[in-house]
């Protein structure tokens, strides 16, 4: 049950658009997240390719998420990618991946795009859970995708408008 005193207490994540002086903590939260880190440049270089798709989560002043993405033509279709994804351990559970995904999304759709794809590892079964409950279904296996020999799951959404 909830209480009012719960809801007066809790405040959600604002969601925007990155800028440069983020990147040092993106970073830092890529190095806590990932086996294999994105290096920083890497983060300044997708901030220049992709600045409207590109968003971090602030909550009580600092950054503790992010999710970068960018739009791929293939001829007959645009679609949403999305890159990147992390929250730092403390404020996972919280909505914030949800929040951060829901805005990138909006984001694609407004770009045009008729849907989103994104690579997870095969192994990671709650992250392929996490995107399956916000719509996402499982299209193909890419095996050996990642630099350690893992399989990726190459997961889609379609926008319906």
């Amino acid at each position: 049950m909830i209480r009012s005193r719960d809801i007066a207490s809790y405040q959600p994540a604002q969601i925007r658009r990155a800028i440069p002086l983020d990147i040092p903590s993106i970073a830092a939260i890529e190095q806590e997240l990932f086996i294999d880190p994105w290096e920083q440049a890497v983060f300044f270089e997708a901030l220049i390719c992709f600045p409207s798709t590109y968003f971090v989560a602030i909550y009580d002043g600092r950054v503790v998420g992010f999710v970068i993405g960018g739009l791929e033509d293939t001829g007959e279709n645009i679609y949403g990618h999305i890159c990147n994804l992390g929250v730092t351990a403390p404020y996972q559970h919280r909505g914030i991946g949800r929040l951060l995904v829901n805005r990138i999304e909006h984001q694609f759709a407004l770009e045009l795009a008729g849907g989103v794809q994104l690579e997870v590892r095969f192994s990671n079964i709650p992250a392929q859970q996490f995107y399956r409950r916000l719509g996402y279904r499982q299209v193909f296996r890419i095996p050996h995708y990642y630099s350690n020999g893992d399989d990726a799951a190459v997961m889609m959404k379609w926008f319906r408008f």
